[in-house]
Formats: structure tokens, C-alpha cells, sequence
């Protein structure tokens, strides 16, 4: 059996032997670094049933109290320090509405800045309208013009036929 597997269980031996395997326990009297282990691990929860805590002084409660109190008074040194105190010990319930609100914002900038993209890519070149298109154009923009030529062509040529030259 791997070792690795073996120590996962030595805890169950020790405080359940009934649950663990034959095999396990065939393991720890073959494997010399498992057995090891076990009696460490035994020795540490006697120490740990012999072991008594301390009376806490009769003034204990109060001098707490106010040491927290002063704690809580106090202002940390800095800008970092005081954002620290306030993500590790203060109520972060102020914070899900910044929170929330600096998402939103993020969504919408995100998402507009998307769409532009988007938008902007699909969008081709604006299609150029070939030359006769174009030189239509320029003629109905300049009808007047044309208007005004063909009057003095028109002149022209009434003046041509009265001159002396062709009588």
C-alpha cells in the first residue's frame, strides 16, 4: 500500500481503529516512517489531553473591551493602511453598491465600446457611384449653366446668319 494513502487514515486509527482496514493497519507494522508518524501523532493528542488552559484574570472581559474600543477609535497611518483595516475588519456591506456601480459602468463602456467596433467593422466603404453616374449629376447641378449656353449659342448663331458676309 502507497504511504501516502496510509497517513490520509492515521487520524481514523486514532480516534476510530474500528474503521480503518486490515490493510492499513498490515502497513504500519511493515513501514517503519508510517509507524513513526502514528506514535508522533499519538504522543501530540497526549499532550494535548493533559493540557489545561489557563484562568483568564478577573478584569480580562473589561480590559478587552476597551483595548478594542481604543482600536476602533484609532486611525490608521496611512491611505493603504486605512483601506486595509477597512477590507479586513470593517463591514464591507458599504462597498457592494461601489462595487455594483463601478460594474455597471464598466458594462456599459465595455459594451458600447463593442458595439462602435462592431459596428465600424461590418460597415464597409461607402459605395462610389461609377463616372456616367457622377457626370449625371454634375449636368442636373448645372442646368442653369448649360441654360444660359445653349441661349448664346443660340445668339450666336442668329447673329452668324444676319452678318454681311453670308448675304
Amino acid at each position: 500500500m502507497i504511504c501516502r494513502k496510509v497517513k490520509a487514515n492515521l487520524a481514523d486509527l486514532l480516534l476510530d481503529p474500528g474503521t480503518v482496514s486490515a490493510e492499513v493497519r498490515n502497513h504500519i507494522d511493515q513501514c517503519a516512517g508510517c509507524r513513526a508518524e502514528l506514535d508522533s501523532l499519538r504522543a501530540t493528542m497526549q499532550l494535548m489531553d493533559t493540557w489545561q488552559a489557563p484562568e483568564p484574570s478577573p478584569y480580562f472581559d473589561s480590559r478587552m473591551m476597551a483595548r478594542l474600543r481604543e482600536e476602533q477609535r484609532a486611525e490608521p497611518a496611512g491611505f493603504w493602511e486605512r483601506i486595509q483595516a477597512r477590507l479586513l475588519y470593517g463591514s464591507n456591506m458599504h462597498l457592494r453598491p461601489m462595487a455594483a456601480g463601478a460594474l455597471a459602468l464598466l458594462l456599459i463602456i465595455g459594451g458600447g465600446t463593442y458595439a462602435g467596433w462592431m459596428s465600424s467593422s461590418t460597415s464597409s466603404r461607402p459605395v462610389r457611384a461609377s463616372a456616367v453616374v457622377e457626370d449625371l449629376k454634375s449636368l442636373d447641378e448645372n442646368a442653369q449653366i448649360l441654360q444660359q449656353l445653349n441661349a448664346l449659342d443660340e445668339n450666336g448663331q442668329d447673329n452668324n446668319s444676319a452678318s454681311p458676309d453670308n448675304l
